[in-house]
């Protein structure tokens, strides 16, 4: 059968394309790396966060597989860079000759399924980080108050360290607070007439308020923090309820988290594809320059023209034939046999 998109490749043209893949090579290495950094960076929030992300959101697996991705897009590019520097000298490129077909093979199944997958994580997963909050921040505010509970105990830790780096106050503002019991039950004195109406007020028991922590508090504010009886509008007599609170933070946090989870995950969304348009040129280059040096013995300068191409039958005959170069040329040379008596 006829070779596939076949190229043909004068001397010059030869040259110019090892010294090509040679530089592209080392940008794919460089955008391997930065994958690397921007996956490990997302991760390491998402551990971070993790408190206030439901256990069932998929997109931590995102990170996972970018790490992956970016790591075989380093190794892709740093092969890529030997192959094409040793291509331009016949004695050093002999022993590529072995092991280029099986790496390129390599290459395009695993770095690029990799990347293909986590391209897609990087468009489908960032939507359910929108669910994965609303349910996290509900859980982390219900077991504000639970400082003694194995299990919960850092909870309210937790959520104060959040609302104070973040800016944030509840879920979507602090009025999410007034809907939940964060007032710990050993503070509260069961004899005291309002702490028992509160409690009989509705029907899960809870002693509810209309107050918030101290962590809602803005330092910035030029008044005091004003913290509880919130929703009366006689119990601060120069303050309006009705007015945007400039005491407490205004945004909720699951507005600034998904925000912030959303952009580290567009960045690194970003990164991999320019990861894999980078490793799609370098492997096609390679698989050229392979191809071509095939054909004139391994010896870049060897005269006349030659031809590369890109299947030489067709996809199945192509990964045949590399994973049975591969395999005759790692297979040890057989014994001669003894001497007949």
């Amino acid at each position: 059968m006829a070779p596939v998109l076949p190229l043909l490749l004068p001397l010059q043209p030869r040259i110019r394309l090892a010294q090509g893949l040679w530089l592209l090579s080392w940008l794919l290495a460089l955008a391997g790396g930065l994958t690397l950094l921007c996956s490990g960076h997302l991760l390491a929030q998402l551990w971070h966060l993790g408190t206030f992300l439901a256990p069932s959101c998929p997109f931590t697996v995102l990170p996972q597989v970018a790490l992956a991705a970016g790591a075989v897009a380093l190794g892709t590019g740093l092969a890529g860079a030997g192959a094409s520097r040793a291509s331009l000298d016949a004695a050093q490129y002999h022993p590529w000759r072995r092991v280029l077909g099986p790496l390129l093979v390599a290459g395009t199944a695993g770095g690029g399924g990799l990347l293909v997958l986590a391209l897609g994580l990087a468009l489908a997963l960032p939507g359910s980080l929108d669910t994965g909050l609303e349910e996290g921040l509900g859980a982390a505010m219900a077991h504000y108050k639970d400082t003694e509970v194995p299990g919960h105990c850092h909870a309210k830790r937790l959520l104060d360290e959040l609302q104070l780096r973040h800016h944030c106050c509840g879920r979507h503002g602090h009025k999410d607070w007034f809907g939940v019991q964060w007032v710990s039950s050993r503070y509260l004195d069961p004899s005291d007439q309002d702490v028992v109406d509160r409690i009989q007020s509705n029907v899960e028991g809870l002693y509810l308020i209309d107050g918030v922590p101290f962590s809602c508090c803005n330092p910035h504010s030029p008044r005091p923090c004003l913290q509880s009886r919130l929703s009366d509008p006689h119990a601060h007599p120069l303050f309006d309820p009705r007015q945007p609170n400039l005491n407490l933070w205004a945004q909720g946090c699951h507005g600034v988290l998904l925000g912030h989870l959303q952009g580290l995950a567009s960045t690194l969304g970003s990164m991999l594809a320019v990861t894999f348009l980078l490793q799609t040129l370098v492997l096609l280059g390679l698989r050229y320059l392979q191809t071509a040096l095939e054909g004139l013995g391994g010896v870049i300068h060897g005269e006349g023209e030659t031809q590369g191409y890109l299947f030489p039958g067709g996809l199945r005959d192509m990964l045949t034939t590399a994973w049975l170069q591969g395999r005759v040329a790692h297979r040890p040379a057989p014994e001669e046999g003894l001497p007949e008596a």
